[in-house]
Order: C-alpha cells, then structure tokens, then sequence
C-alpha cells in the first residue's frame, strides 16, 4: 500500500497562490495575457491562479505526456492537445503544475514560439531541480523541492492522488 507523506499543507499553498497571482498581476498589468495551462497537472493550479489575477487573461491548454504510469520520465515527449487560441503577438504565461527534468517544458517553449508570440513566461507551482536536464527559466515558482515524487493539488501518480488538496511524496 502506497504511503502518502505531507509535504505543503494548503493554507501554504494558498499564500503562496496568492502572491504569485499578485506579482504576476503587477508585473502584466499595463498587458494582454494568455494564460496555457499544461494538462492535466497543472489545471488545479492554473485554476487557483486565474480567479486570483486581477488583470484580464484568456486562457488556454495544450497536453504533453512524458510519463506515462511510471515515475520517472520516458524521454518521449508527445503533444495530446494543441494549442487552439491565437498567440501570435501576444504576452504568453506557461503555467505548470512541477517542473522536474525540464525536458517537456522546453519542448513546450519551442512549440509555442512557432506562433509568434510577443514573449513567453513560466509559471510553476513545484520547481523540483533534483533531475533537471535543461537550463530553464523559471518567471514564476511557488515552491523549491528537491526529490521525492510528489502527488496531490493535480499532480498524479498513474491518473490517482489529483484531488488530494495538499501536496505529499508518495513512497511506493
């Protein structure tokens, strides 16, 4: 039986939500942002985030799977679900759910950068560096963890554990 391993209870993730949307929402004020959330992860933040901004956003979703069941990444990075709103010209906001080897996210930048936008950030609500493989900017981060795979707040282990509202590592 899997053991579940609280590691950021919610009323922390809400501060921290809080004042990312409060920078972010500074930092884009005088903009037009769209807002691409990376399914399925990154919904439970993205959501959180966007009711927290008060600039006006679009949003978005595209899907990219890495992972598959297992717990480490297979290196094959496949697009699931393509962008469908116009980015050209426009300020884009990539919102992730955790950043670990880098590896999606940068294929994720290069195919967005095909459509021209005026700029692309990160946002993230985990930026787990213990595998990273890229040099990745990260704008935006909510929190630094350094190992463990980690469920809860939309991160799955083989599509379980989304709902759970706080985070937790998950030992096998």
């Amino acid at each position: 039986m899997p053991e579940l391993i609280p590691i950021i209870k919610k009323d922390t993730i809400d501060r921290k939500v809080d004042e990312i949307a409060r920078r972010i929402s500074n930092d884009y004020k005088d903009s037009e942002l769209i807002l691409v959330g990376i399914l399925k992860g990154a919904f439970v933040f993205m959501s959180d985030l966007m009711r927290r901004l008060t600039i006006p956003v679009q949003i978005d979703f595209i899907c990219a799977s890495s992972y598959g069941s297992g717990t480490s990444t297979s290196g094959n990075i496949k697009l699931t679900k393509e962008l469908g709103i116009d980015i050209h010209n426009k300020r884009v906001l990539i919102v992730e759910d955790i950043i670990d080897t880098g590896l999606t996210l940068a294929y994720l930048i290069e195919y967005l950068r095909s459509f021209g936008p005026k700029s692309i950030a990160v946002c993230t609500m985990l930026d787990k560096r213990e595998r990273r493989r890229t040099d990745i900017k990260i704008d935006y981060s909510c929190f630094v963890v350094e190992e463990g795979f980690l469920v809860g707040y939309g991160l799955d282990y083989a599509e379980n554990y989304r709902n759970l509202p706080e985070i937790y590592h998950l030992k096998l």
